[in-house]
């Protein structure tokens, strides 16, 4: 524990005290906070809907400062679905929110890439991943539909401050290990839920070297911890993005060096190798090297946590010219319209058919196993870049999934086996830095 002294504060405190309007917050207070956007995604709108009406209010003045993402249910796999999808574009046009309808993706792709947040905001999502839009300096955290209406409402909601910790990555990642690596590293050593309601704030020379695509994906990924927010200091790449996608102008937050946390945990990047997480359990984490040989039936690419156009460009690195392992079935699932255009431009897409993988259209159905597109049988084995791979998340408990970055399910589905992808052509792929 640091010593606090008077005014010091964390990035989340320094984010909390100004969306409440006060000099300062400490952990433990309850705030009502001002919020900059909000998010619901078709998985938790009938209840946000039938919340509204239930208060029945005549006007819902911060709608027009909310999402409404038709990207779980996508495509809508009943009837039941495409109703609740028609009700959600009703309400998006009667109060003017902003609508991403089927295909335009993920709600936390789809959100920083419209503009919809910069440096320094309150972001409040149906979704615990909404931790992702820290990565951009922000805020993020996940709520309940019923509390979205309020928000809608009042354009507030009420918090309670998280303790914050600080994890300093030190040194940078070799080629072929991603930030995916590190989550997982971290889901081993503290175990999920181990940072419970924490704010975690990622600093270090490994972040600072990170795209913003493997940002993200840190970020992301801190939902599995328990944490309440996951925090990045901004750069030049941070404002350059925010300012190619039309963000307002940022309002920059840097904790103060005398900031109090609740602990303190130091990383080496540089000493990682490819991590995967075993069947059933998150935090069942070995380094991908320790289980080679291992037989995959499936192999998934996509979903918030790693559909990005720097995965799928993993995965052509490894893929292109050559073809999935017989028996192997893939499935790529870009995270947004966007970047299913960017990975075609560059030829992305094309690589990855050839190889033998399936490209579908942006959306997170297969990753929640909503949409049935992706049903292993019984005893398969299925190696995925998503977030979760609880015991029958894909539709059969009789089946098990294993997590690893887009470059390990790449090469696990050339070779079949789980594989680590530094050992095979293309599996050291690096992103352009800037």
């Amino acid at each position: 524990m640091m010593d606090a002294r008077s005014g010091a504060a964390t990035i989340a405190e320094k984010i909390l005290a100004r969306h409440a309007g006060v000099q300062r917050v400490r952990p433990g207070d309850i705030v009502i906070a001002r919020v900059d956007f909000a998010m619901v995604h078709d998985a938790r709108a009938p209840n946000a809907m039938r919340m509204v009406e239930k208060l029945g209010a005549a006007r819902l003045p911060f709608a027009s400062r909310t999402a409404w993402v038709l990207d779980h249910f996508s495509p809508p796999p009943t009837l039941e679905a495409a109703q609740g999808h028609s009700a959600m574009r009703s309400f998006a046009d009667r109060h003017g929110s902003v609508l991403y309808d089927i295909g335009d993706g993920i709600c936390h792709q789809v959100l920083p890439e419209g503009g919809h947040l910069t440096c320094g905001d309150l972001v409040v999502g149906t979704d615990t991943h909404s931790v992702t839009y820290g990565a951009f300096n922000a805020f993020g955290t996940g709520i309940e539909g019923s509390d979205v209406s309020a928000v809608m409402a009042t354009g507030k909601v009420w918090l309670r401050v998280p303790e914050s910790v600080r994890v300093t990555l030190g040194g940078r990642l070799q080629p072929g290990v991603w930030a995916k690596d590190i989550t997982l590293h971290m889901l081993g050593r503290f175990g999920a839920e181990g940072l419970n309601y924490r704010a975690i704030e990622y600093v270090g020379a490994a972040v600072a070297a990170m795209e913003i695509d493997d940002r993200m994906t840190l970020a992301n990924h801190a939902a599995e911890l328990g944490a309440k927010a996951a925090l990045l200091e901004a750069d030049h790449k941070t404002l350059a993005w925010l300012a190619a996608h039309g963000a307002k102008p940022p309002q920059v937050v840097c904790a103060d060096a005398d900031a109090a946390y609740a602990d303190c945990f130091e990383i080496d990047a540089a000493a990682l190798s490819p991590q995967v997480a075993r069947r059933h359990a998150v935090d069942d984490v070995v380094a991908a090297c320790e289980v080679i040989g291992q037989k995959i039936n499936f192999a998934l690419i996509g979903t918030c946590t790693n559909g990005r156009l720097d995965d799928i460009r993993q995965a052509a690195a490894i893929l292109k010219g050559r073809h999935i392992a017989r028996g192997v079935r893939m499935i790529v699932t870009p995270a947004s319209r966007q970047i299913y255009l960017a990975a075609a431009r560059e030829g992305l897409i094309e690589a990855l058919t050839e190889a033998g993988a399936s490209v579908e259209a942006a959306g997170c159905g297969t990753c929640v196993g909503i949409t049935n597109h992706l049903i292993p049988g019984d005893r398969e084995v299925v190696i995925s870049s998503a977030n979760r791979n609880f015991q029958g998340r894909l539709g059969n408990h009789d089946a098990e999934i294993w997590l690893g970055s887009a470059a390990t399910v790449a090469a696990s589905a050339l070779t079949g086996c789980i594989t680590d992808p530094r050992t095979v052509p293309g599996g050291q792929w690096e992103a352009a830095h800037g």
